[in-house]
């Protein structure tokens, strides 16, 4: 089904074509029952109607949460279990019966989903009011890391993307307010153990959630959150000026992301449908890692010597780097058989640059302390190389996407040198002025590029 946007342009202009007589009754006919011309009015009159009704569950919601909490402290304890666990139920039941509907042909489809919303924040008021009653104390992350792990358990059995998505964020939340409670990376409790170890959680969890609901969204978001913690579980041990260990929690998520794909557990010819989104992370985290190492401020001070291999064993994350490690390794390797195969032709040259890229991440990151400041240099020429591959490869295949954020990744990286060293006046107006003239000449030429002007035919001779 096309855009509703686009079908309604679509049908505007069918009847101007009508009205004009470029077209016909036929083929006006034939359009309109293509793209469904008669079902725009009505989808637009769902759309109301179940606006209108999440409107009034909202305020009908709020209502029903003032009576309550004006009557909670008088009700007896077994008066409240009852009310939240029926209000849980009723709520979910009533979604789930809705939700089964026909999208196309029930209007009661769109509020079914939002009351297993509805009921999904429901499972968090239960989790949170049933503790207190019965005096079961607890931190707030642990109570963000219990719900979300409910909302995903109901996301697995109704295959939603929705509820995917919001487990996800709940579990990050619970993870960013784990930071505030030091004692959890010393701890041996379930609730701990989870946080201390939160990128295989996201693995084993998130990951199949995502081919199992088809979804993009929820993959994208799940690599990143199992990078930028594997990242932070791995520079809150104090690992900044440990080289290898820096190289490993630094290395291995962009690393990872770039070569996964379903191909490593299924042997199939088929395209993964999926595989560009890991992908687009992985440059996305490369983009910013480059640019945050760029500057010569934390390459000023040599790293102190230390024992690697005691470091190592007493690193925490080791079993997540070791088990990510062997994904890591599987995943190149079946891309190199797929490119020696010539399955992947087209995209050996960008993974040779990723692969380039990584190791010489990896080298700068090990000699630091023989390379000191020049290390920057390094990283500002990684900047670079990666900013320009992203240009070409947006003029070649003629993604706007692609080709403006390697553009903003090269004038940034530029700005910021000019700006970040002792320059004069003069010299950052000039930079400045030579980026702005830079984009607007190459937004030109990309555009001119992406939509070549038509060739002028020749007068035939008569």
């Amino acid at each position: 089904m096309m855009p509703e946007r686009f079908r309604r342009q679509l049908r505007q202009e069918a009847e101007t074509w009508w009205a004009e007589g470029l077209i016909d009754a036929s083929l006006y006919e034939t359009l309109a029952h293509r793209y469904q011309f008669t079902a725009l009015e009505k989808d637009a009159s769902n759309r109301f109607i179940a606006i209108l009704m999440g409107l009034g569950a909202v305020l009908l919601g709020l209502g029903a949460i003032t009576f309550v909490a004006a009557n909670w402290q008088v009700w007896p304890r077994a008066v409240r279990v009852a009310l939240l666990l029926g209000t849980f139920l009723v709520v979910n039941g009533l979604g789930f019966y809705w939700w089964r509907q026909p999208a196309e042909t029930s209007r009661w489809h769109r509020l079914g989903h939002g009351l297993l919303l509805l009921g999904a924040l429901l499972l968090g008021a239960n989790l949170g009011l049933m503790s207190q009653m019965f005096h079961q104390s607890g931190d707030l992350f642990e109570l963000l890391l219990v719900w979300g792990l409910g909302v995903a358990a109901m996301a697995y059995g109704l295959r939603l993307t929705s509820l995917g998505v919001f487990s996800l964020l709940l579990v990050g939340l619970g993870y960013v307010f784990s930071w505030g409670r030091s004692t959890v990376w010393q701890e041996w409790s379930t609730t701990a153990l989870l946080i201390q170890h939160l990128p295989l959680l996201v693995a084993v969890v998130f990951v199949p959630l995502a081919y199992w609901c088809r979804s993009r969204v929820l993959l994208g978001f799940s690599g990143l959150i199992l990078a930028l913690s594997f990242m932070t579980n791995s520079q809150l041990y104090w690992i900044w000026h440990q080289g290898w260990l820096m190289a490993v929690a630094l290395v291995l998520p962009p690393a990872l992301l770039w070569s996964y794909s379903d191909r490593i557990w299924q042997r199939t010819t088929e395209p993964d449908w999926f595989e560009p989104v890991p992908r687009q992370v992985a440059i996305w985290f490369l983009s910013v890692l480059f640019y945050l190492l760029s500057f010569h401020y934390w390459w000023q001070y040599p790293p102190a010597p230390s024992d690697y291999f005691a470091t190592l064993w007493d690193w925490p994350p080791l079993l997540d780097a070791a088990l990510l490690s062997v994904v890591t390794g599987l995943g190149w390797a079946q891309l190199r058989y797929e490119i020696l195969s010539h399955r992947g032709r087209t995209q050996a040259i960008n993974s040779a640059l990723v692969a380039l890229l990584l190791l010489v991440t990896v080298t700068l990151l090990v000699g630091q302390g023989h390379l000191g400041v020049m290390t920057a240099l390094g990283f500002n020429i990684l900047l670079f190389t990666l900013a320009m591959g992203l240009v070409r490869d947006g003029l070649a295949l003629t993604q706007r996407s692609t080709f403006w954020g390697g553009m903003v990744l090269l004038v940034l990286g530029i700005v910021s040198r000019s700006l970040e060293y002792n320059t004069g006046l003069i010299f950052k107006s000039i930079v400045l002025a030579a980026c702005g003239v830079g984009i607007i000449a190459a937004g030109l030429w990309f555009e001119r590029r992406k939509h070549p002007r038509p060739a002028l035919s020749e007068p035939s001779e008569t």
